[in-house]
C-alpha cells in the first residue's frame, strides 16, 4: 500500500522521470536532461536558456523567476545533471528505474547526488508560485554538466563567461551530504584538493646489483613521509571528536606506475597521490614540504600538480552577521525548528568557483535520519524526505530572495 500512496503525488514523479535519465559516467548524454527541464519550464511559467561554456556537449541550463528589484544580485540555486557510473549486479533495483518500495525509499543513481536538490528547488518554486509569492531578488536555477569529474566542462568555465556575469549571482546554494542523524550540515567551505604525481628518475640497471639512487629508493623515502603526514592527521581526527574529516588534510596513495621486468631496474616510477588540504594547512609551506623531501630522497623527481594549482585556499563563506544571506539562511532552519552544524565540505563540489568569484555559497541537502548513499549501491531517497525538503527549501528560498 505504501508505494500506492505515491502513485498520484506530481512532484514524485517528476522526481521519479528525471532519475530514470541515465546521465550518467563515462559518456553521459544530457540531451533528455534538457529537454525534460524545458518541460518543467513551461509547466513553471518561467523563460529557460541553455548554455554552452565549452561545447555542445555539455549545456548549462537554467530557469528564472524575476523578482520585483531586478538590478539586486540574484540568488542561484545550483545542481548538476551527472551522475557517477553504476555496477548493476550489486543493486537490488534497477539503478535508473527509480522503484519505489512499499517503504516509501526511492531507488536511483542521482537519488542522492543530487538530482533530489535540482527537482526540490524546483517543486519550491512550483509551491510558491501558486501561492502567489513575489520576492524582491531574481532567482536562478542553474543545473550543471560535469560536476562529479571536477567541474571542467561545466561550472568552471561558466563562471568565466559573460553569460554567467549577466545573471549578476550574489549568493548560491548547492549540495550537501545526506545525514545519518537528525543534524543536518551545513557548509560554508572546501579543502583544497591537490592530485600530486611524483616523477621519480633513478638510476636503472640489472636487479642483481645495489645501485646508488634508484627510483625504487626514492620512492620509498617519499611514501614514508606523506605516511608520516597521514599519521598524524589520522591520530588528529581520533584525538579530538569536535573535527570532521573535512577538519583535517587526507592523504592517499592513489597509483603506482613504472617498470618494466622484474629484473630490471626502472629508470623511471611514478606515485600519485589524492590531498586534500585542511584549511588550517599552510598550501605554499606544504608544497615546499614536497619539494623538500623530494631532494632529501635524492633529487631529479618532478612534481605535477596538474592543471589548477592553487597557492592558497579558496575564502570560506562568511557565516556570521556581517553576510545578510547567511542570516537569511538561519533564521529559516531556526524558524522550521532545523539542528544544523557547520562544516567544511570533505570533498569538492562546484561551490568552489563561485566562492573563487567572491560569491557566496552554501552547501545544503535536507535529507536528515537518511544513510549517505552518494556513489554507493542501492542509492535510496524516501519520498517523505524529498517532500519534507520541499517544504524546507520554500521557507528557505523566500528568505534568501527577499534580502
Amino acid at each position: 500500500m505504501a508505494a500506492k500512496k505515491w502513485d498520484s503525488n506530481k512532484e514524485i514523479e517528476y522526481f521519479r522521470e528525471y532519475l530514470r535519465i541515465p546521465s550518467v559516467h563515462p559518456n553521459p548524454d544530457y540531451e533528455p536532461c534538457v529537454e525534460f527541464l524545458r518541460c518543467q519550464a513551461k509547466d513553471l511559467d518561467l523563460p529557460i536558456k541553455v548554455f554552452y561554456p565549452l561545447d555542445k556537449q555539455n549545456p548549462v541550463v537554467v530557469l528564472t523567476w524575476e523578482g520585483i528589484e531586478k538590478k539586486w544580485p540574484s540568488i542561484l540555486l545550483n545542481s548538476h545533471m551527472d551522475v557517477v557510473p553504476v555496477f548493476p549486479e550489486n543493486w537490488t533495483h534497477p539503478p535508473f528505474g527509480a522503484d519505489i518500495d512499499e517503504e516509501g525509499r526511492i531507488f536511483a543513481r542521482g537519488s542522492q547526488d543530487m538530482k533530489c536538490v535540482g527537482m526540490q528547488y524546483l517543486a519550491a518554486i512550483r509551491a510558491l508560485k501558486d501561492k502567489g509569492s513575489k520576492f524582491k531578488r531574481t532567482i536562478h536555477i542553474s543545473f550543471v554538466p560535469d560536476e562529479e569529474l571536477g567541474g571542467r566542462k561545466g561550472m568552471l568555465p561558466f563562471v568565466s563567461s559573460q553569460d554567467f556575469k549577466s545573471l549578476n549571482i550574489g549568493f548560491s546554494l548547492d549540495e550537501g551530504i545526506a545525514s545519518p542523524t537528525s543534524e543536518l550540515p551545513v557548509f560554508y567551505a572546501e579543502r583544497t584538493v591537490k592530485r600530486v604525481i611524483f616523477k621519480i628518475s633513478g638510476s636503472a640497471g640489472h636487479g642483481l646489483l645495489l645501485m646508488p639512487n634508484t627510483a625504487g629508493e626514492k620512492l620509498s623515502y617519499i611514501t614514508s613521509k606523506m605516511m608520516e603526514f597521514r599519521a598524524e592527521q589520522v591520530k588528529r581526527l581520533k584525538d579530538n571528536p569536535e573535527l570532521q574529516i573535512g577538519d583535517v588534510t587526507t592523504i592517499n596513495l592513489t597509483s603506482v606506475d613504472g617498470g618494466v621486468q622484474s629484473n630490471v631496474v626502472p629508470p623511471l616510477l611514478t606515485a600519485c597521490f589524492d590531498i586534500r588540504l585542511s584549511l588550517d594547512t599552510n598550501v605554499s609551506e606544504f608544497e615546499a614540504n614536497l619539494a623538500k623531501w623530494c631532494e632529501e630522497a635524492g633529487g631529479d623527481i618532478e612534481l605535477d600538480f596538474g592543471l589548477i594549482r592553487r597557492k592558497d585556499h579558496i575564502p570560506p563563506t562568511v557565516t556570521n552577521d556581517s553576510n545578510p544571506f547567511w542570516v537569511a539562511f538561519k533564521s529559516a532552519t531556526e524558524e522550521l525548528g532545523l539542528s544544523t552544524k557547520l562544516q567544511v565540505f570533505p570533498g569538492g563540489t562546484d561551490s568552489r568557483y563561485l566562492r573563487n568569484e567572491g560569491i557566496p555559497a552554501l552547501g545544503f541537502s535536507p535529507m536528515n535520519n537518511t544513510p549517505v548513499l552518494l556513489h554507493d549501491h542501492d542509492e535510496f531517497l524516501h519520498a517523505e524526505t524529498y517532500l519534507k525538503g520541499v517544504d524546507i527549501y520554500q521557507k528557505i528560498i523566500g528568505n534568501l530572495a527577499n534580502v
